[in-house]
């Protein structure tokens, strides 16, 4: 009954208004469980990323995935950049000088530092809480600790997840639940954070004057902080699984979930720019 009253606050993502959509500067999306169908890219999603870039739009995942994933992403997909491990870093490629940049929040002595200490933390995890992982991403990451609750093992119940929660808190570390794992760090970032850094570094706009000119899409409580920031974002249809959990949700949400929900907001995205 609950999910009922939480899709009722949502708007349909067809009510987005057409002078939005034309004002649009570019659209900020989550990729797993947002861009992504059962740990999938499916055709008619990456052909959707196409579609916006050509259209003229800035496009940027912001994810919680590592930063070996994000130079893979950064070179080869249609995107301007990417902010990814939850807004520890932010990588672009340079298409005239040919190279990828990176940028860190934090320096390489203090990420190793952090990843000591996350260690401790991990040892207490996989002894106390039974059925959890670390992400089989784990080894491509620089910032953080990612606890895999459903992607690579059976689902584990909400008890663990909130007992994997606790022992992040419990060591002073930030963590954030999404769709797939648990994802725990030291430092004071987020995906907003980077996000802002990122659009002031890279193209020299300033988010909090502009944040109208942009459309964020995502699926999970680690997408709060871009919900309750961004006036116009979008959920797919999955994130009803989540909105219980949630104090900030999307403006509008698709009738459909996962990748296919990503092609239903951008075709009306760009439907109502043409």
């Amino acid at each position: 009954m609950k999910g009922f009253v939480y899709k009722d606050m949502m708007l349909p993502i067809q009510k987005l208004k057409p002078e939005i959509a034309k004002n649009l500067l570019g659209v900020f999306f989550d990729i797993d469980g947002t861009f992504t169908s059962f740990g999938k890219i499916l055709p008619g999603a990456y052909q959707s990323l196409w579609r916006l870039k050509n259209s003229g739009l800035k496009v940027v995942p912001i994810t919680g995935r590592p930063a070996g994933w994000c130079d893979h992403i950064a070179r080869m997909w249609p995107v301007d950049g990417i902010v990814g491990e939850n807004g520890a870093l932010y990588f672009w490629f340079d298409s005239k000088g040919h190279t990828l940049k990176k940028r860190f929040i934090d320096p390489e002595k203090i990420r190793c530092e952090n990843r000591k200490r996350l260690s401790h933390i991990r040892d207490e995890i996989l002894s106390s809480v039974s059925g959890v992982a670390v992400a089989s991403d784990q080894l491509y990451r620089e910032t953080d600790l990612a606890i895999d609750y459903c992607e690579d093992v059976n689902p584990v119940d909400q008890k663990s997840i909130d007992l994997v929660c606790h022992i992040f808190k419990k060591n002073n570390a930030q963590f954030k639940v999404s769709s797939i794992h648990i994802n725990g760090w030291f430092g004071n970032y987020n995906k907003l954070k980077m996000t802002k850094i990122f659009a002031r570094e890279l193209w020299g706009i300033d988010l909090d004057a502009n944040k109208n000119y942009f459309v964020f899409c995502g699926d999970s409580p680690n997408d709060e902080p871009m919900f309750r920031y961004f006036p116009y974002t979008a959920g797919v249809k999955n994130i009803l699984k989540f909105v219980g959990q949630m104090k900030h949700i999307p403006t509008f949400m698709a009738s459909e979930e996962g990748g296919d929900g990503f092609v239903e907001i951008v075709n009306t995205i760009l439907q109502h720019r043409a």
